[in-house]
């Protein structure tokens, strides 16, 4: 089984892809983790695409994030199921504050060491309104047009929560 979880900054994608790996029992791999060095220090680009392409040779596994530059045609062509988190800009702003209170002065465990959780206005302003341009929504569109058998469209937490409920319960 490979797996992609794309969407919203603040939307879920890094508990939903821990959910759905220890599910699978399949390795995951959260793109914050790739995408960052200690102390918020962006990692070089081609280390960040070695890191990746190792991870996809993997039988199965689940890649949370968007990073169109780290393979994202080839992780939709090869992902068995796609997941598009397209929750509302404040239901995510809400879940990154609590994300916040949750880990403040740690680091969270999907994200790279070094990388305490910070809330800051870039980030809010990222979560409400640059995160969520035409753009980024007509290529998640796209992306679900490309692929409409194997993707999940959820617009929030309950849909995700019945998708969860239904495979523990019929696999």
């Amino acid at each position: 089984m490979k797996i992609a979880v794309l969407g919203y900054s603040g939307a879920g994608k890094s508990t939903l892809a821990g959910i759905l790996a220890d599910y699978y029992d399949i390795p995951v791999l959260h793109l914050d983790s790739v995408g960052w060095t200690y102390g918020w220090q962006v990692r070089d680009r081609e280390e960040r695409k070695k890191i990746v392409k190792e991870f996809m040779k993997n039988e199965s596994w689940v890649i949370d994030g968007n990073y169109n530059s780290l393979f994202l045609r080839e992780r939709l062509e090869q992902a068995d199921r796609i997941f598009i988190l397209s929750f509302n800009r404040f239901f995510c702003l809400k879940s990154a504050f609590k994300r916040y209170f949750t880990y403040k002065g740690k680091t969270r465990p999907d994200m790279a060491e070094g990388c305490e959780e910070k809330m800051d206005i870039k980030f809010i302003f990222w979560i409400l309104f640059k995160g969520r341009t035409r753009k980024k929504r007509n290529h998640y569109k796209r992306i679900r047009n490309r692929y409409p058998s194997k993707t999940f469209w959820l617009t929030d937490r309950k849909q995700v929560n019945r998708y969860i409920e239904n495979i523990l319960e019929n696999g």
